[in-house]
């Protein structure tokens, strides 16, 4: 059942995650704007570990759509997307708040904000697979 609206929200966390990560930048610096996936060039772990767990996350998402016939294994995986983000959203802030070689200050993007769009989608997705569930339980309960 792929018109559910959960799958919407999944499609849209995914988007988000994925996709809004090569329109917006991360911040600007002096010189140039700073893309999530110009970080994989960086030589620090934690500039490198952003684009990936962006990928990382609307990977996740992208599965759990298609997991619509097992609804606890669909909630197990929208629950790791959530951690996934929660971590993204840590790392981002640890990372914005002791830019390495930052001299000058420079100004925060968007996309600072993607993981927590995404966090509340998939929140709202995982809020509507329980009550899938729920009306499934009961169903069952009647016959």
């Amino acid at each position: 059942m792929i018109q559910r609206v959960q799958t919407i929200y999944l499609l849209l966390a995914t988007a988000f995650s994925g996709g809004l990560i090569f329109v917006f930048d991360l911040w600007k610096s002096v010189k140039k704007n700073i893309f999530v996936m110009d970080l994989l060039s960086s030589d620090f772990l934690q500039l490198k570990a952003i684009p990936i767990l962006f990928l990382l996350t609307a990977l996740v998402s992208l599965v759990a759509i298609f997991l619509y016939k097992n609804r606890q294994l669909q909630f197990v995986i929208v629950r790791i997307s959530i951690l996934i983000n929660l971590i993204l959203l840590g790392l981002l802030i640890y990372v914005s708040l002791s830019l390495p070689g930052e001299t000058q200050v420079s100004e925060k993007g968007i996309s600072m904000f993607i993981p927590i769009l995404a966090i509340l989608l998939l929140v709202l997705a995982n809020r509507a697979i329980k009550k899938d569930e729920d009306l499934v339980k009961s169903v069952d309960r009647l016959r």
